[in-house]
C-alpha cells in the first residue's frame, strides 16, 4: 500500500543529566517488592552472557533485554547470539553465530520440521546485534548493525544508514529482514528504538541529523506509515515563550497507532552583574500523543518534576529535576524514572493527565555495573542487572501500580 507521509517539526535535543544525585526514598510512596528471577555467569558459553569482550577487556558491550508472556530473551551483541529464558532460568533455545560461538552441548542444533524437541538452536551469522522486542506470535525481531562494506549513505539527510531488522518466528528460523520500505530496504540510520504494537505492528524510531524518523510496519513487513519529525520546530503550548527543547524520548503505544513523544523544555538562566547567559535550568516536560494515522498531536501530559532536598553550608537546598520516560503500558499509562540512591524513584502517569502515582524499585549499587530495563504492555518491568561477575533478571509485578493511582 501506498505510505503515508507524516510532516513534524522538534528541535535537536540538549541532553539533560544530573550525576551524583543522592535521595532517601520518600515515605509517601510505594516500595515496589521486587522479585530475584534466576543468574547467569559472565562469559562465552551457551548458558552464559559475554558482557566482557572475548579477548579479556573489561570493556562492557551492549545487551538487550525483552520479556513475553514470562519468557525473557536476550540479545548478546559480544557472544553473536539471542537466547530465550523461561522464568526458572532455563534456557530454552538460541539463535547464534558459529563462527564465534561453539555448538551447544545441551540443545539439539539439526531439528527438522515437524519434530517435537524442548531445548533447540539455529544458526544465523549475527554480527552486532542491538534492540530486541517480541510479539504475540512470540516472533522476535532484533537490530543487526551491517558490516562496514554494507553500509549507505543518506546525502539528502547526510545520515549513515548501517543497521537492518532481523525478523525471525517463533522457534528462531529466520524470516527475513525490514529495512526503509520493508522487507529487504535499505538499511535504517541510527536506531534508537524498536517496538511492538497493536496488530503485531513494529515501529522503528531513528536519529538523524535532520531529527528523527519513525517507520512503522504490519506484522506481514509491509510499511504502513513514515512519521517525521524535523528539527527546526517544536510543539509548545501557543501562549509559552521561545524555550529551548530537547526530546528525552519516542515510544510507541503497544495497544494503538500512537506515538509518545516525551519533550523537556528549558530557558537561559543569565548572570545578572554581566547579563550574559549562566546556563539554563528546565522549566517543564511535556509528553505529546500523537495519533499515527491521523497524523495529528491529540493532546499532551505534563510529567512532573523530581523534587528532593539536600543541605549545603548548613542550608536546605530544594531542587527540580527531570524524569525520564521508561514505557508505556496498554490504556496509555506513562512509565518515567529518576535514578536516586539504592535504585530508581518510578511515576505513572495516566495519559489523559488527570492521575499521577509515585512508587520506589530498589537496585543495590553493587548491580549498578551494567542494568536494561524492559516494560510489558500489562505493566511488569523487567530488568538485567550486572555486578561485577553476575547477571541477575528480575522483575517487578507492577500491574496493578500501573493500573491504579492516588
Amino acid at each position: 500500500m501506498k505510505t503515508p507521509w507524516l510532516y513534524f517539526l522538534f528541535c535537536l535535543p540538549v541532553i539533560f543529566f544530573a550525576a551524583g544525585v543522592t535521595a532517601c526514598t520518600p515515605a509517601n510512596v510505594d516500595s515496589i517488592q521486587r522479585e530475584d528471577l534466576f543468574s547467569l555467569d559472565i562469559g562465552p558459553m551457551e548458558d552464559q552472557i559475554a558482557l566482557y569482550s572475548l579477548e579479556g577487556k573489561a570493556r562492557l558491550r551492549h545487551v538487550e533485554l525483552a520479556m513475553r508472556d514470562g519468557f525473557f530473551y536476550i540479545a548478546d551483541n559480544n557472544g553473536g547470539k539471542v537466547v530465550r529464558y523461561n522464568s526458572y532460568g532455563d534456557l530454552l533455545f538460541m539463535i547464534y553465530n558459529d563462527e564465534t560461538n561453539p555448538e551447544p552441548a545441551g540443545l539439539k542444533t539439526k531439528v527438522e520440521d515437524g519434530v517435537q524437541v524442548t531445548r533447540w538452536a539455529f544458526t544465523y551469522p549475527l554480527r552486532s546485534t542491538g534492540k530486541i522486542v517480541v510479539d504475540s506470535r512470540k516472533h522476535i525481531y532484533v537490530e543487526e548493525r551491517l558490516p562496514y562494506e554494507r553500509h549507505g549513505f543518506d546525502a539528502a539527510n547526510k545520515a549513515q544508514l548501517d543497521s537492518v531488522i532481523l525478523h525471525f518466528d517463533a522457534d528462531g528460523r529466520f524470516i527475513e529482514y525490514l529495512g526503509q520500505g520493508g522487507q529487504g530496504g535499505n538499511p535504517f540510520p541510527l536506531i534508537t528504538g524498536l517496538y511492538g504494537s497493536v496488530l503485531d505492528e513494529i515501529a522503528v524510531v531513528c536519529r538523524l541529523p535532520s531529527g528523527w524518523n519513525v517507520y512503522w510496519y504490519s506484522a506481514q513487513g509491509e510499511q504502513l506509515f513514515l512519521v517525521q519529525l524535523e528539527n527546526n520546530a517544536i510543539p509548545a503550548p501557543p501562549d509559552w515563550p521561545g524555550f529551548s527543547a530537547s526530546v528525552d524520548a519516542i515510544i510507541a503505544a503497544p495497544d494503538v497507532r500512537k506515538l509518545y513523544i516525551k519533550v523537556d523544555y528549558y530557558r537561559d538562566v543569565f548572570d545578572e552583574s554581566t547579563d550574559t547567559r549562566a546556563s539554563t535550568e528546565p522549566v517543564s516536560s511535556l509528553i505529546w500523543i500523537l495519533d499515527v494515522e491521523k497524523g495529528a498531536y491529540e493532546r499532551f501530559v505534563e510529567a512532573p518534576f523530581y523534587e528532593y532536598s539536600f543541605s549545603e553550608n548548613g542550608k536546605t537546598v530544594y531542587a527540580r529535576l527531570l524524569y525520564s520516560m521508561l514505557g508505556i503500558i496498554r490504556g496509555g499509562g506513562i512509565l518515567l524514572y529518576f535514578p536516586i540512591e539504592d535504585g530508581y524513584a518510578v511515576l505513572r502517569v495516566d495519559s489523559d493527565g488527570h492521575r499521577q502515582r509515585r512508587g520506589f524499585i530498589k537496585v543495590d549499587p553493587e548491580e549498578l555495573r551494567f542494568n536494561n530495563f524492559h516494560l510489558s504492555p500489562e505493566g511488569i518491568l523487567s530488568a538485567l542487572l550486572v555486578s561485577d561477575w553476575k547477571i541477575k533478571i528480575v522483575w517487578w509485578r507492577m500491574d496493578k501500580f500501573m493500573r491504579d493511582a492516588l
